[in-house]
């Protein structure tokens, strides 16, 4: 990589897929079977559902969003039928904020974790939680999550970084049942990322590592599927307690949107949750017993 995300081609690309995916009959039109040559619509296809002529859609399909309006992109996210997320990311790429979030878009440092919300952590002393910034990095923890994930304060600063761990580091394939779900969300978190900042250089060094070192991680990355991060269940084989399902869940801090504190819980009365307490016991004897 360059130093920066082609956020043109990052466009053209998205489009192409979101539009490869949709069959005819999904949108209500004729299906012509054999006699189709593309996988998905066909560019006037899709023209002709979001309402714009067929050279302007091309023309935004190879990248060139410069003067597309709000209410067209509307359209063509709903003619796609993209999701939230995916029409969030569709509008960073072809409408970037360049004027007023020039500076923050290129900045490569992530601010500071709040003292008061390194205390909220450390406080925290029977759920596991941590603060996750910019390109999946990890930038604080509790002692409850040291214990579940491994104690994350032995790595360098550089190797705290959730794409990383889940990609390189094959404790972590053992560590979550459903390793494949976790390597695909983590891949369509940095996707939305990079549409957000295509500017950014470590966050294109980070792609570009990931994909010269892991085969799955190229594979996924050219789906150019996003998602953002929110709630969900992870199944976890933790090598001290056996296995866990925990719920997950994701708050944005509202002065910083680019940092976000994530806390893992069991349902109470659950086997799981008697594990979390078991961790909780042996603390910090715990995050030593598991490689990082």
């Amino acid at each position: 990589m360059d130093g920066q995300l082609d956020r043109r081609a990052e466009l053209s690309e998205f489009l192409r897929t979101r539009r490869a995916r949709l069959k005819p009959e999904d949108v209500g039109l004729e299906s012509y079977g054999r006699q189709r040559r593309v996988p998905g619509l066909r560019r006037e296809e899709l023209a002709q559902l979001a309402g714009v002529s067929v050279a302007y859609y091309t023309r935004l399909e190879q990248g060139n969003g410069q003067n597309v309006s709000a209410e067209v992109l509307d359209a063509i996210a709903r003619a796609l039928r993209l999701t939230d997320a995916e029409q969030a990311h569709l509008t960073h790429l072809a409408r970037p904020k360049q004027q007023r979030r020039r500076a923050s878009a290129g900045r490569s440092q992530q601010r500071p974790v709040r003292v008061a919300l390194l205390q909220l952590l450390e406080s925290i002393d029977t759920v596991p939680a941590y603060v996750t910034g910019r390109r999946s990095e990890i930038l604080a923890w509790n002692r409850m999550a040291a214990a579940l994930f491994g104690d994350w304060g032995k790595l360098p600063a550089a190797e705290r970084n959730w794409a990383r761990l889940v990609f390189l580091n094959p404790d972590y394939r053992e560590l979550f049942v459903d390793w494949d779900q976790k390597a695909y969300d983590m891949v369509s978190f940095l996707r939305m990322d990079a549409g957000r900042h295509p500017d950014d250089p470590r966050l294109s060094a980070l792609v570009g590592e990931l994909s010269v070192k892991s085969e799955e991680f190229r594979r996924l990355w050219a789906t150019h599927d996003v998602k953002e991060k929110s709630y969900g269940v992870k199944r976890m084989r933790h090598p001290l307690v056996g296995d866990l399902t925990l719920s997950f869940e994701t708050f944005r801090l509202v002065d910083d949107d680019e940092q976000a504190f994530v806390t893992y819980h069991a349902e109470p009365g659950s086997p799981s949750a008697d594990a979390l307490r078991l961790l909780a016991s042996w603390g910090t004897d715990a995050a030593a017993s598991l490689p990082t």
